[in-house]
């Protein structure tokens, strides 16, 4: 169990560190644009378009790196007074009724939103017109990826709870 637990978070331990890199183009096009529209006069149709996606990209796809680090908001106002094996009955319960059950519906009609996308090969409104396709598809895409992060803090969880060590 302790190597599946170590697989599903280098999982999202690779994604988050191959994603994070798309904070790169995002700055240098930002700034692109920035100097084409404001010192050159001459701004692009297409950086807008772009720079949303790469962001929406970047965004989703580190979701569940963000758990796996625990970088996500949580009240811990009340939690910090529990004891550690309290904490996690608390977690694994909240998992079981609030995320897992918010992660399948998102799977779900992340997918029924993206095959749509994909059967009419949606285009953006703008000039430009970029597909949307593969953007809805990566909706999917973070939450499969979320839900097996969620999957190994369950099982974490779980050896907090029997006392036993990870």
């Amino acid at each position: 169990m302790k190597k599946f637990v170590k697989f599903l978070d280098s999982i999202n331990d690779w994604t988050g560190k191959i994603f994070c890199w798309l904070v790169v183009p995002l700055v240098l096009l930002t700034v692109m644009e920035v100097i084409l529209r404001r010192f050159l006069g001459s701004p692009t149709i297409w950086s807008f378009e772009v720079l949303k996606q790469i962001y929406a990209l970047h965004f989703m796809i580190v979701a569940g790196f963000g758990l796996l680090y625990g970088s996500h908001v949580s009240v811990d106002i009340f939690t910090m007074m529990l004891s550690k094996r309290a904490r996690a009955i608390l977690e694994l319960v909240s998992y079981l009724l609030f995320f897992f059950p918010f992660c399948g519906i998102c799977i779900w009609q992340g997918y029924l939103f993206a095959s749509r996308s994909w059967a009419m090969k949606e285009t953006s409104w703008s000039v430009f017109a970029p597909p949307l396709y593969p953007i809805k598809t990566v909706i999917v895409v973070t939450f499969v990826l979320l839900a097996l992060q969620g999957i190994s803090e369950c099982i974490k969880r779980v050896y907090i709870i029997k006392g036993e060590e990870l």
